[in-house]
């Protein structure tokens, strides 16, 4: 088939590549010129494990192209897929879907035959018969366009895996015509078994929202147990592999640490949340309000946690950090957890020195005020405190035994619960992890590695000027 992919951002250039490489004739389009011209040399525009393979054979099979048109697009497609970005409006929790509506509006206006427009962008629920309306008020007499919602459930870190191998395809749509068009668009992936749900609209539009939230939620229960797990002198991760073993439940996101970030799951759950207040259900999805704050807690108590190993004060203190990017093989780091404590412990006097494996460039632009080392064990050097905030396998490799050589004490945050934190007390580091035990510290509600900050109950205190809270990234 010929399809377009509008927007070649982590799920466009993914999509577009993996469509070209299961045989479809592809034409990726973005207004960004220097994305699109690197993308055209085959060079992805940021790091995603197996996309440069991908690319390069998609390229060198002529079935894959890139443009800045939407002309050209409107041309060549019978299939658009539209994977721009929705983020979170500026002063609001809700999406912002100005790009998704630039998209409809600017094919409609060159549309001359029938086709089909699917999104994959993560959009509110009622977005499709809005985008159809719309559309129907913009395109020319004869083009015939539909719209379907196809919601993607991509990785950062195995995005062409998910690809490619899809552990469910969903759509949206109003027509049996749709319908078999992207029977068509998927025909390898369902003659490999992948099941594949056809569905209303809204329900395709719900189903990202709702893993979303129901990841987010799975992430910020097992952070919270980490707390009472601080407080009580109990093991978290004990805890999270006991849970694990019951079917119902399952270990998977029951990991316990930083909590999550990146450009996904803290703005759909404020989104989801404006649009059911929208809808007049908002008391139905509250609870997502605290898991929210849960997570955004866990930063706050990291920070805590490192004040109280350098005696309460980082004024004139060196801090190294192990980590810039919101996960693990990925260069991203929107809404960065890893960041966002770097950057508070600055704030607060700190020389604070990062190092990370792919996220150096970005996490540079994000935040300039601080020191970036291309090594860990520079960053490490004189450090008074290290924390490990992003838990890349080259920092299990770490030995700690010639770290403790380089820094200035051998205290270590590790705020993944990533790295064997026997190991590195055997190598003569005070070692402190979220949730669990540490041989120097006692049970009781003094427990929890909190500063003076920290409110009696044990939850930390915001820190003055740390931006540490909701942000729309």
């Amino acid at each position: 088939m010929r399809m377009t992919v509008i927007g070649t951002g982590y799920l466009g250039a993914v999509h577009a590549a993996c469509m070209a490489d299961i045989g479809h004739e592809v034409l990726g389009v973005d207004v960004d010129a220097e994305k699109i011209r690197a993308l055209a040399e085959g060079r992805p525009p940021f790091f995603e494990p197996g996309l440069d393979e991908v690319l390069t054979r998609a390229m060198a099979s002529g079935r894959l192209r890139f443009t800045t048109s939407l002309s050209e697009a409107a041309a060549f497609g019978e299939v658009h897929f539209v994977c721009v970005g929705t983020p979170q409006q500026v002063g609001s929790d809700a999406a912002d879907l100005r790009y998704v509506d630039a998209v409809v509006d600017g094919l409609a206006a060159h549309l001359t035959s029938p086709c089909l427009i699917v999104g994959k962008s993560t959009v509110p629920v009622g977005t499709t018969p809005r985008l159809a309306a719309r559309l129907r008020a913009l395109a020319r007499p004869g083009a015939e366009a539909e719209i379907a919602w196809n919601p993607e459930f991509l990785r950062e870190g195995f995005a062409v895996e998910d690809t490619l191998r899809p552990d469910r395809i969903v759509v949206g749509v109003t027509s049996p015509r749709a319908d078999r068009t992207l029977r068509d668009v998927y025909a390898p992936m369902l003659a490999a078994g992948v099941p594949y749900l056809s569905t209303d609209p809204a329900t395709a539009e719900l189903v990202k929202v709702s893993a979303n939230s129901f990841l987010a939620t799975k992430i910020s229960f097992i952070n919270a147990m980490a707390e009472v797990c601080d407080a009580a002198g109990a093991d978290v991760v004990t805890l999270a592999d006991a849970l694990g073993h019951d079917t119902r439940i399952g270990r998977r996101f029951l990991h316990a640490g930083l909590g999550f970030g990146g450009g996904c799951l803290p703005k759909d759950i404020r989104a989801f949340t404006a649009r059911a207040r929208e809808l007049g259900v908002e008391e139905a999805v509250g609870f997502l309000g605290r898991v929210d704050e849960i997570n955004l807690r866990q930063r706050r108590r990291t920070v805590d946690i490192a004040r109280d190993l350098v005696g309460g004060d980082f004024t004139g203190r060196r801090i190294a950090v192990l980590g810039a990017t919101f996960k693990p093989n990925s260069d991203d780091v929107r809404d960065s957890p890893a960041l966002a404590v770097a950057a508070a412990i600055h704030r607060e006097g700190a020389e604070v020195r990062v190092h990370d494996p792919e996220g150096l460039h970005n996490a540079r632009r994000a935040h300039p005020e601080l020191r970036y080392e291309a090594e860990p064990a520079t960053a490490c050097t004189g450090a008074d405190v290290v924390l490990h905030l992003t838990e890349w396998s080259d920092y299990r490799e770490l030995d700690p035994v010639k770290l403790a050589r380089v820094v200035r004490c051998p205290r270590l945050v590790d705020a993944r619960n990533h790295l064997d934190a026997g190991l590195w007390r055997a190598s003569g580091w005070t070692v402190r992890a979220l949730g669990r035990p540490s041989p120097a510290l006692v049970p009781g509600p003094q427990r929890g590695g909190l500063s003076q900050g920290a409110d009696r109950g044990g939850a930390a205190a915001p820190t003055e000027g740390a931006v540490l809270s909701r942000s729309p990234k």
